[in-house]
């Protein structure tokens, strides 16, 4: 969501004459929390999720339904009315928190606390997820729903798909042909956001979507929904004048990445070696889940041919100048910078023996007077390159009346920068005077559409991160094989079509993983006899957040990695692949050997990891396979990629009587995915995490 300020924003004319400012003191702050934190250790495990939702209106008599744009008043209400419940929930012991989101349809959601690291805060987190739908739900009309939905699959159509209905002649911050203004949160920093991306690039967004070609798809595909010749705004030629392409669906605003929701999860380390060593361990994962998650196939309404959202979110808030992207030569900028600010890590950070310099091998460019500055103070080289590189950007928004900070106690300028960063992972220091410690936030999956699907991986990614600590797992390919991932990841059915680079041998050298190599259907105990070279473990009844640190072996080979890794399907990246590769499935019910679970909390952690196992052997499909086969399968589709208001009703009616548990859709969810759910929200007093 970003920071959310009272004040008045700056113009990007007036906003760039303080950039300069904003990152100085944006590293000064960085640097005074360094100073204070950087010896911190010990803290345990408290980590959170957040769940996005539109908030969607259904109008029966004409078989429609839109976007409600009342999030102002339902926010309003639940924060008056928090309090009250529906007739079939128990409040927790500290009550969940909702914010708002760039759309004005759309509502974050967190739980009132962070989890800790106990079984039973585990099993809580779908009953808490249920809870806080139920409680948005509770302050809606009778006509509105919180839906968990990626993409609105008609946001910008030439229909009505807001309610109420607004024109798009009046997008005076994004000039969109599409979308109008009153689609977006008017608090101050969102239109500016919108308005100084497209100020600071010189143009507005492009983004482009291969178009979904069926049977009756007119080819070539010329869309004939796009207001070729409108003249309001001096960018309104741009789309007939090359920015629209043929054969794609054209998207021209902000509104269509950052409109879309989705499932991220934060988690407290126990120092700041740790963070990073998790951090760099997640990122190879990343690309993974987005594929297993995929669940945005329609844009625009039509069926696009890409099942996820990333690179339309890369491309909504894609600030570059044509000189930043390569297509001019540098003359008033300073860099050619090769991703948009939202897209996949560029760097691994990780300052262990593990991380070698080959990983990183692509071209990041930094700011080498900030990256000198962070190495005369005491920081590594790999965190200072770091930081320089996140602080190549520009401040987008910059509010007059926070112009001058104390950097002693605020961190606000650095968060500028870093929170414009939207990376698959993100590195988070504490905030001052807090007693949050070091975070990774893990942020590239999309979000499902029932809270079992979105606890199941929330989940298994606390597990897997689990396991990566307490076995020193190394998940290390070269980043430019992370990036080549993240595009394979998007296209369509992805999970049973694509491969993915993978390391072959994620255990270090000399180490054994208890019950890694037995079938995941075979418990088993893992060894307590000492002998060396087996990782040994009393179980434990909660999940564990400092684990001793991998010795530095006496020789380590530093060149060529490429004999490390090799290409392999999901299933095999999840099930494992020969002698040395247990899988991630396997290594996560490795773990679970470690920990000391009842039979029922064994049972509840099964049925999540069945879901996982499901969609990564391809038994079970993504929402994106599901929703392209439903609209497909509708009487009324035409086969010309075309969604229509009646098919998009459908729908979102069945992805409501899904979410309700009253429609059963055997090929995406397990057949018992809503039995009563073992343990209620979880209980606990701490700070939220997000």
């Amino acid at each position: 969501m970003g920071l959310l300020f009272l004040g008045t924003p700056l113009t990007w004319d007036e906003a760039k004459n303080h950039a300069d400012h904003v990152r100085n003191h944006g590293i000064t702050q960085f640097l005074r929390i360094w100073d204070r934190v950087k010896d911190r250790t010990g803290d345990e495990l408290l980590w959170g999720d957040e769940v996005e939702y539109m908030v969607v209106a259904f109008d029966n008599e004409t078989r429609n339904a839109k976007l409600s744009l009342r999030r102002t008043e339902i926010l309003k209400e639940l924060g008056s009315n928090v309090g009250a419940l529906s007739s079939d929930t128990s409040p927790p012991a500290s009550v969940p928190k909702f914010h708002p989101e760039y759309g004005r349809y759309m509502l974050e959601s967190t739980p009132g606390s962070p989890y800790t690291g106990s079984i039973a805060d585990l099993l809580s987190v779908e009953a808490n997820m249920h809870y806080r739908r139920a409680l948005a739900r509770n302050h809606m009309k009778e006509d509105e729903i919180p839906l968990t939905l990626t993409s609105f699959p008609r946001l910008g159509t030439a229909g009505v798909f807001t309610e109420p209905y607004y024109d798009p002649e009046n997008a005076k911050s994004s000039h969109s042909l599409f979308l109008p203004e009153e689609i977006t949160n008017p608090h101050a920093r969102f239109p500016t956001l919108t308005s100084n991306i497209r100020s600071r690039r010189g143009s507005k967004v492009a983004i482009n979507l291969p178009i979904f070609e069926d049977i009756r798809t007119p080819q070539p595909f010329v869309d004939p929904t796009i207001p070729w010749q409108r003249n309001i705004y001096p960018e309104d030629p741009e789309a007939k004048n090359g920015a629209a392409l043929i054969n794609h669906i054209y998207m021209d605003a902000m509104g269509f990445g950052m409109g879309c929701c989705c499932l991220q999860l934060t988690f407290q380390c126990c120092n700041v070696n740790e963070a990073r060593r998790m951090y760099d361990a997640l990122i190879p994962i990343g690309p993974l889940m987005l594929a297993l998650t995929a669940a945005s196939p329609i844009w625009r309404g039509y069926l696009a041919d890409v099942d996820c959202r990333w690179n339309v979110i890369a491309g909504s808030v894609d600030d570059r100048t044509p000189e930043e992207r390569g297509l001019e030569p540098l003359k008033n900028d300073r860099f050619i910078i090769p991703k948009s600010r939202y897209d996949s890590v560029d760097l691994y950070i990780s300052s262990s023996w593990a991380n070698k310099p080959a990983y990183n091998d692509t071209t990041v460019p930094y700011d080498e007077a900030i990256r000198n500055r962070l190495l005369n103070h005491g920081i590594d080289e790999l965190l200072s390159k770091h930081i320089a590189h996140l602080f190549i950007r520009d401040p987008l928004v910059i509010f007059s009346e926070t112009i001058d900070q104390d950097d002693d106690s605020s961190n606000d300028h650095f968060e500028n920068i870093q929170s414009t960063n939207w990376q698959t992972l993100r590195f988070k220091p504490p905030p001052p005077s807090s007693s949050i410690g070091w975070r990774v936030e893990f942020r590239s999956m999309e979000v499902q559409i029932t809270d079992f699907e979105n606890a199941a991986f929330a989940v298994f990614i606390v597990l897997l991160s689990r396991a990566i600590l307490a076995f020193n797992l190394n998940f290390y390919v070269p980043i430019s094989k992370v990036d080549e991932n993240m595009q394979r990841a998007q296209k369509r059915d992805a999970v049973r079509s694509q491969k993915f680079f993978f390391r072959k041998d994620v255990v270090p050298p000399g180490y054994v993983i208890p019950a890694a190599s037995l079938p995941s259907s075979e418990p088993s105990s893992p060894s307590e006899d000492g002998e060396p070279g087996v990782v040994t473990h009393i179980k434990d009844r909660k999940l564990r957040n400092c684990f001793p640190t991998l010795a530095r072996p006496p020789i380590i080979d530093d060149g060529s990695v490429e004999d490390e890794y090799e290409e392999m399907s999901v299933k095999e990246i999840f099930f494992g692949k020969g002698s040395t590769f247990p899988g991630l499935l396997g290594l996560v019910e490795a773990y679970l050997e470690t920990l000391e679970a009842t039979s029922d909390e064994r049972k509840q952690i099964d049925k999540y990891l069945d879901l996982i196992r499901g969609r990564a052997n391809g038994t079970l499909q993504t929402t994106a396979t599901w929703m392209r086969n439903f609209v497909r399968s509708h009487p009324a589709y035409k086969f010309d990629s075309v969604v229509s208001q009646e098919i998009n009703y459908d729908l979102l009616t069945a992805i409501d009587q899904i979410e309700r548990g009253t429609l059963r859709v055997p090929e995406l969810l397990p057949e018992d995915y809503g039995q009563p759910r073992l343990n209620g929200p979880h209980q606990t007093n701490q700070q939220p995490m997000c």
